[in-house]
């Protein structure tokens, strides 16, 4: 299997055999820009939720062409530029945006309207050492960046709080999931019961293939690594971060029909999205951004 027909067959499989629901994107352009619509989350709750495509922007090979990532080593001017574009088409001010410094950690932020702005123009004024990040403040987007890495939008609908985390393998591993609705929780005395979780555009186990040293870290910590590690010759494993995210929530409390997963796989979609593993050196990145309205 290749390309678009491998990701299709994947997710089907997953779908059959019961696991998270699969929640289309509306695909939007706007001004050149492509981007993509969480309607699960904004049709339940008063939210903004995107995630960009690679299309519409001014960075060159092979950042092409619309990277906001500022540490990836593309030119910090086309960045902007970038960034500057999106938040202009999605109306969503680029000085209302917080940024981790995104380590591959499970460390939460708790950030509110004084955050505003924080990494949003330069790498150093990011949130250092965070994946993670939660607010009840209306107006303020949280925003992560993305190129294979899953993204993870929760909301109480309830008490009008959200969260955004970057989970890659190591994220996945150290439970940046569990963190967040514990955050949520402990902070504004979410319910996990009552809150919804939207798992963005990610590389899928139709793609993903890691050696025995990751495959070792799933299974020492993740109870469910059965279920999430496929064999794929001698001491390789096809691993799944989407549905193992999904298996995280669902220990933390949420519920099932409260879990919806895009169903995209950015390297199979590597002319749409930005994918670390198709490209096999330097790319871009792509943005979840996600924001309390007014």
């Amino acid at each position: 299997m290749a390309g678009l027909r491998a990701e299709q067959v994947i997710y089907d499989i997953i779908k059959a055999r019961g696991g998270f629901s699969l929640a289309p994107l509306i695909r939007e352009n706007i001004n050149g820009i492509d981007c993509w619509r969480e309607a699960f989350l904004e049709e339940q709750a008063p939210v903004r939720a995107y995630f960009s495509g690679r299309a519409g922007g001014c960075s060159q090979p092979p950042y092409d062409t619309l990277n906001l990532g500022l540490h990836v080593g593309d030119a910090p001017a086309a960045v902007l530029a970038n960034r500057r574009r999106l938040a202009g088409a999605l109306d969503l001010p680029l000085e209302e945006w917080v940024i981790g410094e995104q380590v591959h950690g499970n460390r939460v932020a708790l950030v509110g309207r004084q955050d505003a702005g924080r990494g949003a123009g330069e790498l150093a004024t990011a949130l250092p050492g965070v994946d993670a990040l939660v607010t009840a403040a209306p107006g303020v987007t949280l925003v992560a960046f993305f190129a294979d890495c899953v993204p993870l939008y929760l909301v109480d609908p309830v008490r009008g709080i959200i969260g955004l985390a970057h989970a890659g393998w190591k994220g996945t591993v150290l439970q940046v999931g569990t963190r967040v609705v514990a955050r949520m929780v402990a902070a504004y005395n979410s319910d996990p019961a009552e809150l919804l979780a939207a798992i963005g555009p990610a590389i899928g186990p139709c793609c993903y293939q890691v050696d025995h040293r990751v495959a070792g870290a799933v299974k020492e910590h993740l109870p469910w690594a059965g279920e999430v590690l496929t064999p794929d010759g001698p001491g390789h494993y096809r691993l799944d971060l989407p549905r193992a995210n999904y298996l995280e929530l669902l220990a933390a409390g949420l519920k099932p029909e409260h879990i919806t997963s895009a169903g995209l796989c950015t390297c199979c979609r590597a002319g749409t999205f930005f994918s670390y593993r198709a490209a096999g050196g330097p790319t871009g990145r792509q943005a979840a951004l996600l924001s309390l309205l007014r």
